[in-house]
């Protein structure tokens, strides 16, 4: 499957999946029905600069789950651009690449929960990331005082201003940021890990293809199997 096409509307989620999980896939079945995106595409991250190394698996282990949790869906696909880039994962990185493809006309979505966005003065080159796409903030209970505006970085507030009747946060650019609430799902891939090691389920918090996977691999298991490499 081509990736980048012309004149498509495309979702990149971009993450650690560690492992993916049903959360992740509703989130994004939510998002691209909601804004019409053509397609979404799941990028793992080879080496991500806010995560603690020593509880990611290697990456290609990571990959292949999300591969094998996408495979059902005809508008899901997942890529390894980042890993194949290897080092350090930037989303600013990422966008660049795909920026390079040259496209014409393909509108680009970022999707993103509302916790990873309130720390998005840590990433690298923030400022000009909402030059680059569109944005779509995922958000849930106990963050409803942070909104629209209000869940922007205070120094880059001035480059936006805020459209009530879209609920949009608009970029001088003319990119956009949108707030929505989506379906609560209290999965996390923390508790998932945590439920391998003392050997309880993990049914229906992941795809049938993901929980085979993890146990074929023996991955989670114990903190020395966390560091295994494919």
């Amino acid at each position: 499957m081509k990736l980048f096409s012309r004149g498509k509307k495309i979702g990149i989620i971009g993450g650690t999946f560690n492992p993916i999980h049903i959360g992740h896939l509703r989130s994004a079945e939510e998002v691209r029905e909601a804004f019409r995106l053509e397609r979404v595409i799941f990028i793992p991250s080879a080496s991500p600069p806010h995560k603690d190394k020593g509880n990611i698996i290697d990456a290609s282990h990571r990959y292949n789950m999300v591969r094998l949790a996408v495979a059902k869906n005809p508008n899901f696909v997942a890529s390894d651009i980042e890993i194949k880039r290897r080092g350090t994962s930037y989303t600013v990185d990422t966008l660049r690449y795909i920026r390079k493809k040259g496209v014409e006309g393909m509108n680009i979505y970022f999707i993103l929960g509302i916790d990873a966005f309130l720390e998005i003065e840590t990433w690298k080159s923030y400022e000009s990331l909402f030059e680059m796409c569109d944005w779509v903030v995922i958000t849930r209970a106990g963050f409803d005082s942070v909104w629209g505006m209000d869940a922007l970085p205070q120094s880059i507030r001035k480059d936006f201003r805020y459209d009530p009747a879209s609920n949009r946060c608009i970029h001088k650019s003319g990119r956009n940021v949108s707030f929505r609430r989506f379906r609560a799902l209290d999965i996390s891939s923390t508790e998932i890990r945590t439920l391998v090691r003392e050997g309880r389920s993990i049914r229906f918090l992941v795809p049938n293809t993901v929980e085979s996977y993890i146990f074929d691999n023996h991955l989670y298991e114990s903190d020395k199997e966390e560091s295994k490499e494919v």
